[in-house]
């Protein structure tokens, strides 16, 4: 069974295990798609009579062979980088070790570019890739150009448009109302001012009594004399120096009392805690995650980081809640007396929702406060 085994010979199964792994690229033929396990089995390839065939089909039209394989190794590389990594930044090498994985890719060495660098670089220069080069090496990420994406993409640009916040919408109204106003309004009224008499003007209304005797009597026999001196009792109109309030002081009246009535006297919102998005109209990027307060718009709007990322966002604090860290951690007061002061969290009582806290700071520090509502302190960054 020794020379018609085939297959099954002990020979034939070593040289499949050998056959398993990578092999140097050196030792390599792209025309032939034979890969040499050392250089004189390579030797002997390039001298046999099928090599010598192929290679004469390439001198004909060399600049199509190599411009065929070099199309072949883009597409599948980029194919791979889409299909394995997505839109991520990852490291060249990365995707290149991967590709070759596959004992039948486009070997680099039969393409234009001679190194993976000069690759990198081209799929910069085309826009195909984003390429940007750091210390440790060449990173890349795919550029999704899918139609559906890029709708799906202004879906969410809208949307985030649609989204704008109150304030921004008020603030947008306010300005127009303003240009409006500057634009159209007649030149600015001022304040009347008596210099000569400043005695009191009176207008002398007569009352029923006197209506009901205008009636009975003759005209002439009336004046707006006779009601003073008889002593009838007659309306006076003080003219006062006030101002009437103008378009924009009317707007800011019902923005406060639009405001109070949402939130009430519940300000609770400061700058430098950590809280929790609840809003799940702003998407995954932002709701349910932990983020830091960078500051605090009008009190009741603050502007947001989420925690380990740049993104930034203007949210309300009805959308927020606050974040209770871990024993021993520190939090700060966000309602009461000691509002603005940092505490130590020591207990927590799940069934009445509080917690027990101790001043870190103050005149009172050490003092231990009790049956603190989880609405009343948030955790702050550690130091």
């Amino acid at each position: 069974m020794g020379k018609n085994g085939g297959f099954l010979t002990p020979k034939a199964i070593a040289n499949r295990i050998k056959a398993k792994g990578l092999q140097k690229l050196r030792w390599y033929c792209q025309v032939c798609q034979k890969q040499c396990r050392d250089e004189n089995g390579f030797k002997c390839h390039t001298m046999s009579e099928s090599h010598q065939r192929q290679l004469l089909l390439v001198a004909d039209n060399p600049d199509q062979f190599v411009d065929g394989y070099s199309k072949e190794f883009e597409e599948d590389f980029i194919y791979l980088l889409k299909r394995r990594f997505g839109s991520r930044r990852i490291h060249a090498n990365v995707v290149y070790q991967e590709y070759i994985g596959d004992r039948h890719h486009v070997h680099m060495n039969s393409t234009c570019w001679e190194t993976l660098t000069s690759f990198v670089k081209y799929l910069g220069r085309e826009g195909k890739c984003a390429v940007d080069h750091t210390e440790k090496g060449w990173f890349v990420s795919y550029i999704d150009r899918d139609p559906e994406v890029l709708a799906r993409q202004e879906l969410l640009k809208s949307k985030e448009k649609m989204e704008l916040d109150d304030a921004e919408r008020n603030a947008k109204y306010i300005q127009q109302q303003i240009s409006k106003s500057t634009k159209d309004a007649p030149p600015k009224p001022t304040e009347l001012k008596r210099e000569g008499d400043t005695d009191k003007v009176l207008f002398v209304m007569p009352n029923s009594s006197v209506i009901s005797k205008k009636k009975s009597s003759s005209l002439d026999k009336l004046s707006p004399l006779s009601n003073i001196n008889t002593g009838n009792s007659v309306p006076s109109i003080k003219r006062t120096g006030e101002k009437r309030k103008s378009a924009l002081e009317d707007i800011m009246v019902l923005k406060e009392k639009k405001k109070s009535k949402l939130h009430g006297s519940n300000c609770w919102l400061r700058k430098g805690i950590i809280v929790k998005i609840l809003n799940k109209e702003l998407g995954d990027k932002f709701y349910k995650r932990k983020c830091l307060v960078k500051d605090v718009v009008d009190q009741y709007i603050g502007v947001v980081e989420v925690l380990g990322s740049s993104a930034r966002a203007k949210i309300d604090q009805a959308d927020l809640e606050t974040v209770l860290p871990s024993y021993g951690r520190h939090v700060m007061i966000l309602k009461g007396k000691y509002r603005g002061l940092t505490a130590i969290l020591e207990s927590l009582d799940s069934d009445k929702y509080c917690v027990s806290i101790r001043l870190d700071e103050g005149s009172e520090k050490g003092k231990t406060l009790h049956n603190m509502a989880y609405e009343a302190v948030s955790k702050i960054p550690e130091a």
